[in-house]
């Protein structure tokens, strides 16, 4: 995934987000009957870009409990006792578990096996009760259930085994005779009750040692054992998706690079590492997930190219290329591990495509595939901050790779933005490397995406393609399924040159939620689709082959300055602010606060805790994010801010905002920001944010530094101790009405695509061009009001499918306000 200091800070709480905002570039009113006019004309014959099966894919990260607790299907949580404090703060080994009677983990000789470290020793008659995810472990009225548990009881024992809720027992209670060491013990439960509030039961007539206590729902997403939830991989499959980018994301770039063995000495904070992965379940690895968790291994590798090949997709592995991300970035210095990673990655290719004969390759067949899984394709890293670094050591991987297996596409990444330094130096880099393939990512406001449909159209079209493998507007409102809907008639237009694009992230639990907004949610009972679901499904299920170029007239947009009040803040930081300014462009002052006195004109709208010290307005709170204080008038503009501040501790610098209009739309100079490694202005939309302009940079505890911002309409110059430090200016429009045409070569079939994201019927006169087409084309339709959200009960975004009649080489279609419209025109 992304940016920033922690993930947190940019996916939690950014569910919100509006199109358009005052004071940026407005489409002109509608007119008195809401009705806009636009011209949209198609050349059928002249040759557009093709576009691959492969465009639009879905990439798995597990976040938000996405695998365990999520699509691996296992309703026992923690069943293998190895929770620890180094997953979570608040974890013991027997989190989930609740105990009666004489039981403790233990880690020693007795284990099941080496990597498996920890197990469950029980006393004679007693017993231990799993509360599996969310509300409990769901069992439906009818459903068959598969036990299994791993036992080692010397002197023999007796495990009942059960299934309960409050209001009593869910399925028949099984007892399982066992005796000896290590051994696998099964049993099955049909249920007799539908709950989702179950508990499992384990009670020992002897003493007994257990781990991999396990419960599975037989009816499992094709059936398969250790297999992926059913509805949660049907959604999946139902957007028909040409790849799926696995397994991260920051999973793959953070903590250490060394194995899980002795001789590292049993880490269990690593990169996801694909060998870790396979084989039979008690033998996997355990690990500390970057987001908060416990990472079972249950889903594995085996797993995410079963599913793959399951819904058509092509295999998109993503390995780590030691060095380090989201907010860790450190490049690790150690030859002998980076040869071993990269052997690992040829080893992987082996284990995909080789034949059985093969080590890796009789690896995957002992696993239940021997056919090979045709991979094509591999990523190396993921949003490094650190481009030389990570250039250094992804040439080698790509000449390891291209040396055994020349047929495989390296994809290389430009970071964590859409801009700035570390994407230019990245960006260079890989045009030098002559790289084939990009992976760009990006999480921005609705306006941002509405304002950069053309961001493709200038990219070099002999350079390397593009993989969009991260993107989202922040929220899962219809407003900004709007935004992205109207992005990817850009992404489409450019096929030529956006080989891949995938939204992100794909599911969310919604019990345990660390970054929003998400493309599918889930608890563990039921599962709902976003609007953003319904976009990427719309397009996704209607590609076309090749793009018929056609053009389209825009909105009328309405410009004015840049205006608003001005702004402090931090973010877990304590800073102290003194001598602001504010002065308009004729001289005269609007504001001139020393501190000397009290701080009556500042108005406290965020975190934190601020107060007057020594002559300055300080925020003393630091671990407070977003702690902004504003002052001055609304309508404010064309004028000149100063302010010193001074960082006294904390992670990052501050934050001085400008043409601050209320709590969620705003602009600020972020200096020291991402664990104080990046300088960038950012503008927020309701609370999401995109970066206008970003540097390198970090800011010094304890020194003074000036900060001086100049507005002069919608161009905006930044000072930084007397120098100029950048300007930008905000005057692209956010053009609300976008289309593009295709053709889908098996049918024959035009598709026109539009979007209209704004408050105005779009009345539409479509030239085709001299095509000859039947006169009734089918519709499908998005429309809601833009802040409608889906949930588990309501889902006002939904497709509606409708025929017009009406189609002609020339003809009138009226597009809803706040829709996406999709026209299948038959070609005679």
């Amino acid at each position: 995934m992304s940016r920033s200091t922690t993930r947190t800070r940019w996916r939690l709480g950014l569910t919100t987000t509006a199109l358009l905002t005052a004071g940026a570039l407005l489409p002109a009113p509608a007119h008195a009957e809401d009705v806009a006019d636009y011209a949209i004309t198609v050349d059928p014959t002249a040759k557009g870009a093709a576009i691959d099966d492969t465009m639009y894919g879905v990439f798995f990260e597990d976040i938000n409990r996405a695998a365990d607790g999520g699509l691996y299907a296992e309703l026992v949580q923690n069943r293998s006792f190895e929770y620890s404090t180094v997953d979570n703060r608040s974890y013991t080994p027997l989190t989930s578990w609740t105990v009666d009677g004489a039981a403790q983990v233990l880690n020693d000789a007795g284990r099941l096996n080496e990597r498996n470290r920890s197990y469950l020793s029980l006393g004679a008659g007693a017993s231990v009760t799993n509360a599996g995810y969310n509300t409990g472990i769901r069992v439906e009225q009818g459903k068959k259930y598969d036990f299994s548990v791993w036992v080692r009881a010397e002197g023999g024992t007796t495990l009942t085994v059960g299934l309960q809720d409050a209001d009593g027992t869910l399925a028949a209670a099984r007892r399982v005779a066992a005796k000896g060491g290590w051994a696998k013990y099964r049993a099955t439960f049909t249920g007799t009750r539908t709950s989702s509030d179950g508990r499992l039961t384990v009670a020992s007539s002897g003493a007994a040692a257990l781990d991999m206590v396990s419960l599975f729902p037989r009816d499992t997403y094709k059936h398969q054992s250790n297999g992926l939830r059913k509805d949660l991989a049907e959604k999946v499959a139902a957007l028909k998706p040409g790849f799926l980018r696995f397994p991260g994301g920051c999973l793959v770039n953070t903590n250490s690079m060394e194995d899980y063995s002795e001789a590292s000495g049993w880490q269990r904070a690593r990169s996801y590492q694909w060998k870790d992965t396979i084989g039979p379940v008690e033998e996997r690895a355990t690990n500390a997930n970057f987001w908060g968790y416990n990472q079972s291994y249950g889903l594995g590798y085996y797993e995410y190219f079963r599913f793959a090949e399951d819904i058509g997709a092509m295999p998109l592995p993503v390995v780590p290329a030691l060095v380090t991300g989201c907010g860790q970035n450190q490049a690790v210095v150690d030859d002998a591990l980076l040869k071993r990673h990269i052997q690992d990655t040829l080893d992987l290719i082996e284990f995909a495509n080789g034949p059985v004969t093969s080590t890796w390759g009789r690896k995957r067949a002992q696993m239940g595939h021997p056919k090979p899984f045709r991979l094509t394709h591999v990523g190396v890293g993921n949003e490094e901050n650190l481009p030389v670094e990570f250039m250094a050591r992804f040439t080698q991987f790509r000449a390891a790779i291209e040396a055994e297996y020349p047929d495989i596409t390296v994809v290389s990444n430009s970071g964590p933005d859409d801009a700035g330094s570390t994407f230019d130096t990245a960006w260079r880099l890989n045009r030098e490397a002559g790289v084939d393939l990009v992976d760009e990512h990006y999480y921005n406001s609705p306006q941002w995406f509405l304002q950069n449909n053309d961001r493709y159209d200038s990219y070099d079209r002999s350079g390397p393609k593009v993989f969009l493998g991260e993107y989202a507007s922040w929220g899962n409102a219809f407003k900004n399924g709007l935004a992205e809907a109207a992005f990817m008639t850009g992404l489409e237009r450019n096929a030529d040159v956006v080989k891949l694009a995938s939204y992100a992230p794909l599911f969310a639990n919604e019990d345990y939620v660390q970054w929003s907004p998400d493309m599918v949610w889930f608890n563990n009972h039921a599962s709902w689709n976003s609007a953003n679901y319904e976009v990427q499904k719309l397009f996704m299920n209607n590609v076309g082959d090749r793009v018929v170029p056609s053009t389209a007239t825009s909105t009328p947009a309405l410009s004015g300055p840049i205006t608003g009040a001005v702004g402090l803040s931090t973010w877990a930081t304590t800073a102290a602010y003194d001598d602001v300014k504010v002065t308009g462009a004729d001289g005269t002052t609007l504001l001139s606060d020393d501190f000397s006195g009290d701080a009556s004109r500042w108005t406290h709208t965020g975190g934190g805790s601020w107060s007057l010290q020594d002559g300055q307005y300080v925020q003393t709170d630091a671990a407070a994010e977003n702690t902004m204080v504003s002052a001055g008038d609304t309508d404010w503009h064309d004028y000149d801010l100063h302010v010193k501040a001074t960082k006294k501790s904390g992670k990052e610098g501050f934050l001085v905002a400008f043409g601050v209009k209320d709590t969620g739309n705003y602009y600020w100079w972020n200096l020291g920001g991402w664990n104080n490694t990046q300088t960038a202005v950012e503008q927020a939309v309701d609370g999401g944010k995109s970066t206008l302009l970003s540097k390198a940079g970090t800011v010094e505890t304890g020194r003074a530094y000036d900060i001086d911002i100049k507005v002069r309409g919608r161009q905006v110059t930044l000072y930084l101790d007397g120098q100029e430090w950048g300007s930008f200016t905000d005057d692209k429009p956010a053009e609300p009405f976008r289309q593009v045409v295709t053709q889908d070569k098996k049918t024959g079939d035009l598709i026109v695509k539009v979007v209209n994201a704004q408050s105005a019927d779009a009345r539409t006169a479509i030239d085709l061009g001299g095509a000859k087409v039947a006169s009734t084309a089918r519709v499908t339709t998005l429309t809601a009001a833009p802040d409608a959200v889906n949930t588990q009960t309501q889902t006002p975004v939904a497709p509606v499918s409708s025929t017009f009649t009406g189609v002609a080489d020339r003809f009138t279609y009226t597009f809803p306000a706040n829709s996406v419209t999709f026209l299948r025109i038959r070609q005679r």
